[in-house]
């Protein structure tokens, strides 16, 4: 008798509370929906919509990626950040003519600030889904976010792979669109935090793909890994494990460094959970964070502590900074209704 996909999954390791995978999307959306009707609803081709879009006259935002890395971007979904989230398969980018049809659906006349993580086919389908819509007369402009400072230096930024830092541009576009900004204007400010802003991502376990029950990447018990990326790409930065003093402490050297960052300037500091690491724990690296930038005359003026992009169970964390200014911050702090983003 063939094995059921639970007993497959079991020999494989891999503990998870689905049905059969390949309805993992669908149903994880259809759940959404769900738990948060009052934001956000879910139209075909896996579209997650703003409840409000309709009404939109302004700047609308739309991005898209792969499920599995709850709440990003789905969840961002509402009033004050992301117009539509076009999701797709698990860890797998969207095809580009869903793309382009939620650009269409998106635009209410004052164009669209498309925003996509750099990563190969979300870029792929981005790009293609741009050429698409060439011709409808729609104003759209297109921001990259590119910020991992494991992968490339900052001189080939064109080549950093998207990591939770796209969750302040969608928070601070989104409030600028709010403010009745132009969709220049929008992308400019969205652009401003794309091009000041660095994330490095430290992991003490990898994750297991929930279709395939693969694992993304292997550590041994006494390691860890700063610098990996969203789907087990590795960074070049093992080591054995460390203390939550001495990795903030290492991440933070790292990051002011990549943003040259100086005494006086302000920051917004995110402490992302990917998916294991307990908030007790992120709690302890953020202390140590403050701390530390402190002493360094560096100040934070904003910050968030908690699972924003996740990769499923992995054991870790990204640090995103961000350089703020006063007009940076006032979008930060600006009202916004989503499931799993509230000001």
């Amino acid at each position: 008798m063939k094995a059921t996909w639970y007993e497959e999954a079991s020999i494989m390791k891999m503990k998870k509370f689905i049905n059969e995978p390949e309805n993992l999307t669908e149903e994880l959306l259809e759940g959404l929906a769900m738990a948060n009707g009052e934001y956000l609803q879910v139209e075909e081709n896996h579209m997650v919509i703003n409840r409000k879009l309709d009404e939109a006259d302004r700047v609308t935002i739309v991005t898209m990626g792969g499920s599995g890395h709850e709440p990003c971007c789905s969840g961002f979904v509402g009033e004050g950040m992301v117009d539509i989230g076009v999701i797709g398969d698990i860890f797998a980018a969207p095809g580009p003519q869903i793309c382009a049809d939620a650009l269409r659906r998106a635009d209410k006349g004052k164009g669209v600030v498309y925003i996509v993580l750099n990563h190969a086919g979300d870029m792929l389908s981005g790009n293609m889904a741009m050429k698409m819509i060439r011709k409808d007369g729609i104003q759209v402009i297109k921001v990259v976010t590119q910020e991992d400072i494991s992968s490339v230096p900052r001189s080939d930024a064109g080549n950093r792979r998207g990591l939770v830092g796209c969750v302040p541009v969608y928070k601070i576009a989104g409030a600028a669109a709010a403010d009745g900004k132009n969709v220049e204007e929008v992308a400019e400010i969205a652009q401003k935090v794309a091009d000041n802003m660095a994330t490095l991502a430290v992991a003490l376990r990898g994750a297991t793909h929930p279709i395939t029950g693969a694992e993304l990447a292997t550590l041994s018990e006494d390691e860890m890994e700063i610098g990996m990326g969203q789907h087990g790409e590795g960074g070049g930065g093992r080591t054995k494990v460390k203390t939550a003093n001495e990795t903030a402490e290492i991440m933070v050297d790292a990051l002011i460094q990549d943003l040259q960052l100086q005494s006086g300037e302000k920051i917004l500091l995110l402490i992302n959970g990917s998916g294991a690491t307990t908030l007790m724990e992120q709690l302890i690296v953020f202390r140590r964070c403050k701390q530390y930038l402190e002493e360094k005359g560096i100040e934070i003026v904003g910050s968030h502590v908690g699972e924003l992009l996740t990769v499923q169970e992995q054991a870790g964390f990204q640090m995103c900074m961000v350089r703020m200014d006063d007009e940076l911050l006032n979008y930060w702090n600006a009202p916004c209704k989503t499931p799993y983003f509230k000001m």
